[in-house]
C-alpha cells in the first residue's frame, strides 16, 4: 500500500478515535462511519475484513461476547445478582472501600480462571444492584472492578484474549504462564487496591440509614427460581472447564460459549425474545466497527511500519527491546484496542525473538510482550473488551461511564502497572 492509503487511514482512525473520546456522536454512530469510508476507500481488504484472521472482524471475540451475554442474561433471571448483592453489602457493613475490596478481589481471582471479559458480564449487574441498594454511585465501583479484571486476567494463558494470541504464537503452555506471570500479577494487584484508596477517596460515601434496611435483608429470599438457578450453575461450570481444556480440546472458546448458551436456553425454558434483549447488541456492532478501523491500519501498513521501527531502534539491546515491548504495547495496545494489536504485534515479536542468542532472553522479550498488551488495556475507555461490556452494561443499568471518566483512572493504572512489570522483568531476566 502507498503512503496516501496509509495516511488517509490513520487520519480516519485519528478522526473516529477523537470523536470516540470526546463523545460528541454516538461511538457506534462513529465506528460505523469510520469503518464504511475505510471499505470505500479501499483501505480495508474488502470482502477478506470478514474472514481475515489479521485483517478484519475477530468473530472469536464477537461470538465468545455473545454467548456470554446470553449465558449472563438467563441467569440474572434467577435472582442470583441480587442475592449475591445483599450477600456482598451485609459482609462489607456498607463500608464503601471495604465493599470496594471485596469486589475487586472477587474480580481479579475469577479473571483468569473465566477470562475477564466474562467476569465483568457476570460482576457488573451484581455492583449495580449493591450500590443501587446502598444508595451510592456504582461508577467508581464499576471502574476499579475492569481495571482489577485486567490486572486479574493477565495471570493466565486464558485470562486474557492477548495471552491466547501470545501463547498461541510463542508455543507458551498454561503452566508458563501461571510460572511467569501469576507472581508479578499477584504483586501488582495488591499494590492496586492501595492504589484504589487514593485514587477514589473522594468517591466514597456511607448512609447509615441505607446499610440498615440492607443488614435486615435476607438474600436467600432474592432466589426466585432455585431449580434453574441450581442448572445453570451446572452448565455454566461446563463452560468454564471447555474454557480451561482449550489446549486440550482445541475447541475455541467463542465456540464453548455459544454453545453454553444454546444449552441453558433450552434448559431454561424463557422466551427468546426476552432472553435476546439482556443481549448488548450496541457493544457488539461497537467492536464490529472498531476491528474494521483497525483493520485498515494493519492493511495499509500502519502499524507494521510503526513496529518495525521500534525493532529497528532497539537492535540487540535487549533490555531495551524489553522496555519497549511493555510501554510501547501499553501505548498503542491503549489506543487500538489490544486483541488486534496484540495479533498484529505477534509475528513482528517471533521475528525479533527468533534473533535472541538465548532462550531465557527471548522469552523475556515475550513476557514484556504479554504485560504490555494485558496492561495496556486499562488505558483508555475502549483498550479492552471488558472495559467495552462492563461500560454498555453500566449505561444500560442506568449509571453511564463517560470515556474520560474512566480514562483518567486507567492510564494511572496503566503507568503504575507497567512500571512495576518492567521492574520485574529487568530482575528476572536480565540482572
Amino acid at each position: 500500500m502507498s503512503w496516501v492509503s496509509a495516511t488517509g487511514a490513520l487520519a480516519i482512525f485519528l478522526v473516529g478515535f477523537y470523536y470516540i473520546a470526546t463523545e460528541k456522536i454516538d461511538k457506534v454512530k462513529v465506528v460505523l462511519i469510520a469503518a464504511g469510508l475505510m471499505t470505500l476507500l479501499g483501505f480495508t481488504p474488502g470482502a477478506e475484513v470478514f474472514f481475515s484472521e489479521h485483517e478484519g472482524i475477530d468473530w472469536n471475540v464477537i461470538f465468545l461476547l455473545l454467548g456470554m451475554m446470553i449465558i449472563v442474561g438467563i441467569i440474572k433471571q434467577t435472582g442470583v445478582f441480587d442475592f449475591l448483592a445483599i450477600w456482598a453489602a451485609k459482609r462489607s457493613r456498607g463500608r464503601p472501600y471495604r465493599l470496594m475490596v471485596m469486589l475487586m478481589a472477587i474480580t481479579a481471582i475469577a479473571s483468569p480462571l473465566l477470562d475477564n471479559v466474562t467476569i465483568v458480564m457476570l460482576v457488573a449487574p451484581v455492583t449495580v444492584v449493591i450500590c443501587n441498594r446502598l444508595g451510592i454511585a456504582a461508577q467508581p465501583y464499576l471502574i476499579a472492578e475492569i481495571l482489577a479484571s485486567n490486572i486479574g486476567g493477565a495471570a493466565t494463558l486464558i485470562g486474557d484474549p492477548p495471552n491466547i494470541i501470545i501463547g498461541s504464537r510463542a508455543g507458551l503452555t498454561f503452566t508458563d504462564f501461571l510460572v511467569h506471570m501469576t507472581p508479578i500479577v499477584a504483586f501488582i494487584f495488591a499494590a492496586f487496591v492501595l492504589l484504589t484508596k487514593v485514587m477514589f477517596r473522594r468517591s466514597f460515601q456511607y448512609h447509615p440509614e441505607r446499610v440498615k434496611e440492607v443488614m435486615a435483608l435476607q438474600e436467600r429470599r432474592a432466589i426466585t427460581d432455585p431449580k434453574l438457578l441450581a442448572r445453570c450453575l451446572v452448565v455454566l461450570g461446563l463452560v468454564v472447564l471447555g474454557f480451561s481444556l482449550h489446549s486440550v480440546l482445541h475447541i475455541a472458546p467463542s465456540i464453548v460459549a455459544l454453545i453454553g448458551a444454546g444449552a441453558m436456553m433450552l434448559i431454561a425454558k424463557l422466551d427468546t425474545d426476552e432472553v435476546m434483549r439482556e443481549v448488548e447488541w450496541p457493544t457488539l456492532v461497537f467492536f464490529m466497527g472498531l476491528f474494521v478501523m483497525v483493520a485498515g491500519l494493519v492493511h495499509t501498513g500502519v502499524i507494521d511500519v510503526i513496529g518495525r521501527w521500534v525493532v529497528d531502534v532497539v537492535g540487540d539491546q535487549f533490555l531495551v527491546a524489553a522496555g519497549a515491548l511493555i510501554f510501547g504495547s501499553a501505548v498503542l495496545g491503549a489506543f487500538f484496542d489490544n486483541i488486534p494489536y496484540t495479533a498484529t504485534m505477534a509475528p513482528i515479536v517471533e521475528g525479533l525473538v527468533a534473533e535472541v542468542p538465548s532462550e531465557t532472553i527471548g522469552q523475556a522479550l515475550w513476557w514484556a510482550f504479554a504485560l504490555g498488551a494485558d496492561f495496556g488495556g486499562n488505558g483508555t475507555a475502549v483498550a479492552a473488551s471488558a472495559n467495552v461490556v462492563a461500560i454498555g452494561i453500566a449505561a444500560r443499568m442506568g449509571h453511564p461511564i463517560s470515556f474520560w471518566q474512566f480514562t483518567r483512572y486507567g492510564i494511572i493504572t496503566t503507568i503504575f502497572s507497567t512500571v512495576i512489570a518492567f521492574g520485574y522483568v529487568w530482575l528476572r531476566y536480565f540482572v
